[in-house]
């Protein structure tokens, strides 16, 4: 777990707590201007490939899923199809995710949604002992184990870019 730095915890964060389950919370400055994975990559002073972006789709048959994909890639919709059983997915709209998962664009975790939606990940999450992804709130980053992401989201790992 962490020492409280004065940092308020997440419903994420505490969800990672009753699982027991060791991970840093990382605060940094917010740019409402540029919210991409890219400026928290260069904000944490970390590798692109180690930040990892949560994207929530629909698809024609499963409804709504989650594929977790590195910061700099874009989801392969028909690869993100095929591994979640539909035919045709697309990416909700900004307007739908609040709703939908209690998170605001930037700040959406895979871990703590209002409703756990299956999850995936994409293959590229297990070549690091640590990576970093959305703690619940802009500003706020997880360090974690990949492992225990994986865990704590009830994951699958999966091919998902392009």
């Amino acid at each position: 777990m962490m020492a409280d730095k004065g940092i308020k915890k997440t419903n994420a964060a505490r969800l990672l707590d009753q699982l027991k389950i060791q991970y840093e919370l990382i605060p940094y400055d917010v740019d409402e201007s540029n919210l991409g994975a890219e400026h928290i990559a260069e904000l944490l002073g970390q590798p692109i490939e180690r930040i990892f972006k949560t994207l929530v789709l629909r698809g024609d048959k499963t409804g709504l899923f989650v594929c977790v994909i590195p910061g700099a890639e874009e989801v392969d919709l028909k690869k993100a199809a095929k591994v979640t059983g539909n035919k045709k997915v697309e990416m909700i709209h900004v307007k739908e995710l609040l709703p939908l998962t209690g998170y605001i664009r930037g700040g959406c975790s895979p871990i703590g949604m209002k409703k756990a939606l299956p999850t995936w990940f994409h293959h590229t999450l297990t070549d690091y002992d640590t990576v970093y992804c959305s703690a619940g709130q802009r500003g706020l980053q997880f360090h974690i184990a990949p492992q225990d992401l994986l865990r704590a989201a009830k994951g699958t790992i999966a091919d998902l870019i392009v």
